[in-house]
């Protein structure tokens, strides 16, 4: 009989990139970690709401974003394999949030609550500096996002995208993408053929 994947191994395998873990480490991890799949366009966060779900993502594409008084929608992260997602405000003050996290894909994702999260910092003290590391990361990411949204160029923010988010970026909508980099999807269509049109140089 065919042996059953390890649907952890891709976490524990994100978390080792970090830091090596041991067998009990491991073990932890399968214990205070939840699989769940998700249909695509479904919550897994709602505005309003407190974010419960520190998520990995095992299989599929997210969005988090907020949609502001006029109906814009403003994207501020895309998550794929292997990304994590999560409100890390409302996740760690357990404040409402002012952001929404929905699936752009079907998805299948490994999450740990704020309590299990608390248990796992107390049972492997090693997951205070991992988690620690990536939710700087994380939010890193995030913060360089807005400072280019606010100081660059549509052409400019394309190009940042693809560089960030080269390994899916094919997957998502033109109308996500538009919405991710403040632009209209007819912007979007003329900064993409300008990027591809042959450029002549003067000798």
């Amino acid at each position: 009989m065919k042996e059953a994947p390890n649907i952890y191994q891709p976490i524990i395998d994100y978390f080792e990139r970090v830091a090596a873990l041991d067998e009990t480490e491991k073990d932890l991890v399968k214990e205070l970690f939840t699989y769940h799949s998700f249909k695509r366009k479904e919550f897994l966060l709602r505005e309003g709401e407190i974010c419960n779900k520190f998520c990995f993502i095992v299989k599929g594409c997210m969005r988090m974003y907020m949609i502001d008084e006029k109906g814009t929608t403003h994207i501020l992260q895309f998550a794929a394999e292997n990304w994590i997602i999560v409100d890390a405000l409302s996740f760690r003050q357990r404040t409402a949030s002012n952001l929404s996290i929905d699936t752009l894909e079907a998805s299948e994702v490994l999450y740990i609550t704020p309590e299990n999260l608390k248990l796992l910092y107390e049972k492997a003290p090693i997951f205070n500096y991992i988690i620690r590391d990536l939710l700087e990361k994380h939010l890193t990411t995030i913060q360089r996002r807005l400072l280019q949204y606010m100081s660059s160029t549509g052409e400019e923010r394309y190009l940042a995208f693809q560089k960030t988010y080269a390994q899916f970026a094919n997957r998502l909508p033109q109308t996500q993408i538009a919405a991710y980099l403040g632009i209209t999807p007819e912007h979007l269509s003329k900064i993409r053929k300008d990027i591809t049109k042959p450029r002549h140089f003067i000798s």
